[in-house]
């Protein structure tokens, strides 16, 4: 069974009695709520003894009993006599599933609803798919119509590609995952940005890796002098990076920074992988950046998740061919391929993309625009920086309350990913992770909860009895 030391749980729980005037049991009680519902402290995860917490935390033994008492009684800890206390979810009422779902907001996810030509899309492949029933089925490299197509995309963005040097995967989680058990060993360092995309983290760490983080700002973007003394002084195996709309700052690195980084892990052996799925999500950058490999040795990444649709679990990966042979050998131990009916409709699909683009470009820019009118009218000392593509703002919320906010916000009804969920160790408590990609009438309804919650902050416990959905 996993554990969280005394230590490491006293990191996540930074700033905890901060921002409230709940009474210390409730407030740690809040907040580790809350590490168990954001997957920060993963299910069946056993929590430190009463005794080493209190004496990590510098409070009284009674007051981390009263703590762990309460999680019990809400259904967020299981403890056994002898055996410690786990990380739980509460059981839903079984007569209140649907109103529970049903009465929450998720601003959780960054995400686009599907867009109409999917149904069409999958129609046309539906009468594609005869021709490949007499295979077997099992796919693990990719149809080579879409292997193809994707290639074809990549040498009209300004890289050159050919079919062999791509891999079709499962969306880009599971590019992400397959790259790191092939790239890193236990004992590893692994590059990754400082905040980022919290599932490349989880990835990353299940291979034993070690994560060696460099500073992304909404100012100032790559913390350029620490990026490169993190390649010479640790010669990471893998980095793992997002050049463009950084997810959640989103920020992109400029053509010169991306030369010189690549020039730099190329000496130092470093692997650089290029996380891209929203490299084309522009809204109105002035200037489109190739494709990072086009500026040095990179593996790049790419799925339709953000641009088509979530629920078509189709990605990619590009690399040279030496590489893609290794990863096809090593994708064998976990699955057997991508689903061939959802790669015809992503090969529909992609035919038509310029056009899909050109919609979501609007769509975004509608959304970041009536987000920010809206936010800095009910929120006018929080700070939203410009966004010119990507789906989500980096909020900064001028005050280490983002957890408290988050918890907030649940009892008005709205889901959304605290700040520290995209770091490491518990830091970005001051920002807020809000998405651009909603409508605007879920948008006003997102912003009066988030005045409601902001509002409730300085008047006692934030309470909340009610079971919320696991966030994904």
């Amino acid at each position: 069974m996993a554990s969280v030391s005394a230590r490491i749980l006293a990191s996540l729980v930074a700033g905890w009695r901060e921002s409230t005037s709940a009474p210390a049991y409730a407030a740690l009680a809040d907040r580790i709520r809350l590490l168990v519902l954001d997957g920060r402290v993963p299910l069946d995860t056993r929590l430190p003894a009463e005794r080493e917490l209190a004496a990590q935390l510098g409070v009284s033994r009674t007051t981390v009993t009263a703590t762990y008492s309460e999680l019990r009684e809400a259904g967020y800890l299981h403890s056994v006599r002898g055996s410690g206390s786990v990380a739980r979810l509460p059981s839903r009422p079984a007569v209140a599933v649907e109103s529970d779902a049903a009465g929450y907001l998720d601003f959780s996810k960054a995400a686009l609803p599907a867009i109409p030509l999917v149904a069409e899309a999958a129609q046309r492949a539906a009468l594609d798919l005869p021709a490949y029933l007499g295979d077997t089925g099992f796919d693990p490299i990719g149809l080579p119509v879409l292997r193809a197509t994707i290639a074809d995309r990549y040498t009209a963005r300004g890289l050159p590609t050919e079919p062999e040097q791509v891999m079709v995967t499962i969306g880009a989680q599971h590019a992400i995952a397959l790259l790191a058990r092939t790239l890193l060993g236990r004992g590893d360092s692994a590059l990754v940005e400082s905040p980022s995309y919290p599932h490349a983290y989880e990835a990353l760490k299940l291979t034993g890796a070690r994560l060696v983080p460099v500073s992304v700002t909404t100012d100032d973007g790559w913390d350029e002098a620490a990026l490169e003394q993190a390649l010479q002084r640790t010669s990471p195996a893998m980095g793992y990076l997002m050049p463009d709309f950084h997810n959640p700052t989103g920020r992109s690195m400029s053509a010169e920074l991306r030369v010189r980084m690549l020039a730099q892990a190329a000496a130092q052996g470093t692997v650089i992988v290029g996380d891209e799925t929203m490299a084309e999500l522009s809204i109105d950058r002035l200037d489109n950046p190739l494709p990072l490999a086009a500026y040095g040795p990179a593996v790049l990444i790419g799925s339709v998740g953000k641009t088509l649709w979530g629920g078509l679990r189709v990605g990619w990966i590009r690399a040279e061919r030496q590489l893609i042979q290794r990863l096809t050998r090593a994708r064998m131990a976990g699955d057997l391929g991508t689903p061939i009916l959802e790669q015809l409709i992503v090969t529909r699909l992609l035919e038509q993309y310029d056009t899909v683009l050109e919609t979501r470009r609007e769509q975004l820019r509608a959304g970041r625009d009536h987000l920010t009118a809206r936010l800095a009218e009910a929120f006018p000392d929080w700070s939203m920086p410009r966004v010119d593509g990507g789906l989500t703002a980096w909020v900064n919320l001028g005050a280490p309350v983002s957890s408290q906010l988050t918890l907030a916000a649940r009892a008005e009804g709205l889901l959304l990913a605290t700040g520290p969920r995209f770091g490491l160790d518990g830091a970005f408590e001051r920002f807020l992770r809000i998405p651009i990609s909603y409508p605007a009438e879920e948008t006003d309804r997102a912003v009066a909860s988030l005045s409601a919650a902001w509002a409730s902050l300085s008047r006692g416990p934030i309470l909340d009895q009610n079971f919320v959905a696991e966030l994904v």
